[in-house]
């Protein structure tokens, strides 16, 4: 199979950030919604999704803290790049392979990555925010529009994830989907993924267009 489009979601994929989101979220859900172990119900959704699903009965007051909260933490966030993923990255744009971020992240979030990252504008062809699609994931759309921005069909188009809800957009894309075992271990998104690496040291391109 040929691939056109290969398709990053961004948090706990190219940068390993999901564990701090985690820690976060739990002691948001904690503080204001009594309820433990929040973070890995959300995982891979948009803040808009977030807040209108969980967050329906806080104050204005409450909901502008925790923007605040969030705001002060991305600035602080470790950025560290997933192992692997730069080379990898590099290789798929050396074979002609389009490459694009596809996050659930806002475009103020990504503000912060290119501080941090300013390579990273660089490094993908197109990068796609909450923004830039009507419905978040588990929804295909933030996939299907990314792969349609470079002429490719869900047959020619990859998919790496790593969240539930991610894994399930991109097979609800009718996409290859590459699980990545960052956030979820690899028996619990084995089933949600066609394969998965646990990063992508040592994975390269030809082993994808095996799979």
């Amino acid at each position: 199979m040929k691939f056109i489009a290969a398709l990053f979601d961004l948090d706990g994929v190219v940068i390993d950030t999901e564990s701090q989101y985690t820690v976060f979220w739990d002691m948001i859900g904690r503080d204001f919604l009594h309820i433990e172990d929040f973070g890995p119900k959300i995982k891979g959704q948009s803040l808009t999704k977030i807040f209108a699903d969980h967050f329906s009965s806080c104050s204005e007051e409450q909901i502008s803290r925790i923007h605040q909260m969030m705001d002060d933490l991305e600035v602080n966030l470790n950025m560290n790049y997933i192992p692997g993923v730069v080379d990898f990255i590099n290789e798929l744009r050396s074979r002609g392979i389009k490459t694009a971020v596809v996050t659930s992240s806002n475009r103020r979030k990504m503000e912060s990555v290119y501080v941090r990252h300013p390579e990273i504008l660089k490094m993908f062809d197109e990068i796609l925010t909450a923004e830039d699609f009507p419905r978040g994931k588990p929804c295909p759309d933030c996939y299907l529009i990314a792969a349609e921005k470079f002429g490719a069909s869900p047959d020619e188009s990859v998919v790496f994830e790593d969240s539930y809800s991610g894994l399930e957009a991109g097979r609800n894309a009718k996409m290859k989907v590459i699980g990545l075992a960052t956030t979820h271990t690899k028996d619990e998104i084995k089933d949600k993924a066609d394969y998965v690496i646990s990063d992508f040291a040592g994975f390269s391109v030809d082993k994808l267009l095996s799979i």
